[in-house]
């Protein structure tokens, strides 16, 4: 339920933070792309204004060049073909020329078109429609104008777009007229328009990160919070876990001394009553059932003080872990059908009650696995103390079994499951290996943990 709750806390974070970059991307784009359409009116206007007065700078020029000769008032072939001569002589380069055409629209001189030169171009169209002859003469004879048109460039030998800038001179009959060709405007303004959609794109990419980092950031937080969730949680189950076992071994001490001290005894008085009046009625005399009920009263004894033992044995609270440990493989050596050997390795420190307790269950539900189910004929017992914890290996020698098998089974492997909670609950690791020949058991305790189990136990909240 906290998860699920946190997970909507996230989300609600994230969404409005999703959601404002998302318009603000949105805003910044369509900012950007207002003030790119009016940057690029203005470049473009700017750029038309410059060309158009170096176009009316060159016709200028070319009007006060031909001024000597339209001066004298000759109206002749000669004077005419004089002017063309200079009008061709004054072209700056292969793509700036003088071009000139009667009133008729036709061709008088061309110097980069002399294929032109003669014909009658007026009703020529460019492939946009525009007359181009016919408004040529038509804003020359207004005193000059522009004209923007499609024309072949020279010097790329396809069409272009041109501005033209044309006057008229009344007594030769003539259009004079020159242009600039603007694709280097749209080249330009090209440039412009990639360079606008990189910052833009580049905007956006910005505005992706920050949304990534702010979404790392929070899940960050979140993976935080859950993580600390997680830790406080295992915490707790640890120590439920370490308030179960204990609860389980108090009970278990409990009935132990129970019978040791209450059952145990009053077993033993009766016994002893029993001796008492056979001792009296004599032996020979004493009915055969009374002699049959004490010695049922003293295996009865024998099977109590061993039930006592397995519960909870003294040598545990009394002698430590390792006479426990020696005790219990003498048992198993004397009445099961292996023989047990039990090696201690390092010096043996004193450990906290749960960390003997676990142990000891460990040994004890292994060696009852043992004589239940492996065959084995030896066993080894070897708990070795280090620097760093203590390490427990019980390894025998019998037939094995599935290992992932038996984990999967809930109906079987409930003693291995019980050992590996009890050795997890006090912070160790539990593994076991088997084969046919060889099953080890291995419980490992780190140093750290020990020394966390001398604290007080936490009542659970």
């Amino acid at each position: 339920m906290i998860v699920r709750t946190r997970a909507r806390f996230l989300l609600l974070a994230i969404l409005p933070l999703l959601l404002s970059l998302g318009l603000i991307a949105l805003a910044m784009r369509q900012q950007q792309q207002d003030l790119s359409r009016r940057e690029r009116q203005v470049v473009e206007n700017a750029i038309m204004a410059a060309k158009e007065v170096e176009l009316l700078n060159r016709v200028n020029q070319a009007r006060s060049a031909l001024a000597p000769l339209y001066d004298t008032r000759r109206d002749d072939d000669e004077i005419r073909a004089e002017a063309l001569q200079l009008l061709t002589a004054m072209a700056s380069g292969i793509d700036d020329y003088f071009f000139v055409f009667d009133a008729s629209g036709r061709n008088l001189l061309h110097p980069r078109q002399p294929e032109l030169q003669g014909q009658d171009l007026w009703d020529l169209q460019d492939p946009q429609g525009v007359h181009v002859i016919r408004e040529l003469i038509a804003r020359a004879h207004e005193g000059g104008g522009y004209v923007r048109y499609l024309w072949e460039k020279p010097s790329a030998r396809t069409l272009k777009p041109k501005l033209a800038y044309a006057i008229s001179l009344p007594r030769w009959n003539m259009m004079i007229g020159t242009g600039v060709y603007l694709d280097d405007i749209q080249a330009t303004l090209a440039r412009l328009d990639a360079q606008v959609d990189e910052n833009v794109t580049t905007t956006m990419l910005w505005i992706a990160a920050i949304a990534v980092l702010g979404i790392v950031l929070i899940g960050g937080c979140g993976l935080v919070l859950n993580l600390g969730d997680a830790r406080v949680a295992d915490a707790k189950l640890r120590n439920l876990a370490r308030q179960v076992v204990k609860s389980q071994e108090d009970e278990r001490a409990h009935l132990s001394r129970e019978l040791h001290d209450s059952t145990s005894q009053t077993l033993v008085s009766i016994k002893l009553l029993l001796e008492s009046a056979l001792t009296q009625l004599g032996r020979e005399a004493a009915p055969a059932a009374l002699q049959r009920a004490v010695q049922r009263l003293g295996d009865a004894l024998h099977q109590v003080r061993r039930i006592s033992h397995r519960l909870r044995p003294a040598e545990l609270d009394t002698l430590g872990l390792p006479a426990a440990l020696d005790d219990l493989a003498a048992e198993f050596d004397q009445h099961g059908r292996a023989r047990v050997a039990l090696q201690l390795w390092g010096e043996a420190p004193t450990l906290p009650d749960e960390v003997n307790t676990v142990l000891f269950r460990v040994v004890q539900e292994s060696l009852t696995n043992i004589e239940k189910h492996a065959r084995a004929s030896r066993v080894q017992i070897r708990l070795i103390f280090h620097a760093g914890g203590l390490r427990l290996r019980i390894v025998d020698d019998g037939i094995g079994f599935d290992v992932p098998a038996i984990r999967v089974d809930p109906r079987r492997g409930i003693g291995m499951r019980n050992m590996r909670e009890r050795v997890e609950s006090i912070g160790g690791s539990f593994t076991i290996a088997s084969q046919p020949g060889r099953t080890a058991v291995l419980a490992e305790l780190p140093q750290r943990a020990i020394e966390r189990l001398r604290e007080p136990v936490q009542e659970a909240a």
